[in-house]
């Protein structure tokens, strides 16, 4: 049997057992599109987790959690006769033959920088009576994950800095203007200071080819080990760590500093 025949089968597979669920059991049949839509965030940042952690294991079962839904939703759209999951695949088909004419048509590019160039201004000529780039990024993303899409998005049709050490400038200016705001004690002022600090900093993530959001949660996963031996400590010692000095909690946090990752 090949790969694609062996792929194709499974999910038929995963196709007749949703039919069946949706049909025998009582959970599956009161979903609706709406009722999914949180349980399907929350796989997607299960999904991100496993990634972080490096676990392919637990990457494959997270994406078949995170494909148990897009079918979910392809049957309830069936089932609405607005679309199934024929249509939903088509559709994908589509959109990557569109916006991939340096394959599939006549286009010639030099680089990647050329080829999201080309995605975006496509996008932009699908798009139903969009008139701006910025359309596409959806309102209720994270702010730290929205502000690396909206940065992504102009810089594909090329506003955007030529060199990292721009962007760096950049940040230190930025810095600069937060800390005069934070002399000055102006809170509205300083928040909104703040913001740019953020903004410039996230942006010079993405020069330097790091995801801002995997950086901070891996620092998250971090300071909680730390922080955890840190707790352990203060057990063992029957010590609470209110009772403990900075000085003495330092002596635990350098130990778990240098604690295999």
């Amino acid at each position: 049997m090949s790969d694609k025949t062996h792929q194709l089968k499974a999910f038929q597979r995963l196709l007749v057992i949703m039919d069946e669920l949706r049909e025998q059991c009582p959970w599956d049949k009161k979903q609706t599109i709406e009722t999914l839509r949180h349980l399907t965030i929350e796989e997607v940042y299960e999904l991100g987790d496993a990634i972080l952690d490096n676990d392919l294991e637990e990457v494959k079962n997270e994406l078949g959690d995170v494909l148990l839904h897009i079918v979910f939703y392809s049957k309830i759209g069936s089932e609405k006769k607005a679309f199934d999951i024929g249509d939903v695949c088509n559709s994908i088909c589509d959109k990557l033959i569109n916006r991939h004419p340096h394959i599939y048509g006549n286009v010639t590019v030099e680089n990647e920088a050329d080829v999201k160039r080309n995605w975006e201004l496509i996008k932009l000529k699908e798009g139903k009576g969009k008139k701006s780039v910025l359309e596409g990024v959806p309102k209720s993303l994270p702010a730290m994950v929205k502000a690396s899409r909206i940065q992504d998005k102009v810089a594909g049709v090329g506003f955007d800095w030529e060199k990292p050490h721009q962007v760096f400038e950049k940040v230190q200016e930025e810095l600069g203007e937060l800390q005069e705001e934070v002399n000055q004690n102006n809170q509205d002022k300083i928040e909104s200071e703040f913001g740019d600090v953020l903004f410039s900093m996230i942006n010079y993530a993405r020069f330097l080819k790091v995801d801002p959001e995997s950086a901070l949660e891996r620092t998250n996963k971090k300071f909680i080990k730390r922080f955890q031996y840190l707790e352990q400590k203060s057990k063992d010692l029957n010590k609470p760590l209110s009772d403990m000095t900075l000085g003495e909690m330092d002596v635990f946090w350098e130990e778990a500093k240098r604690l295999p990752k």
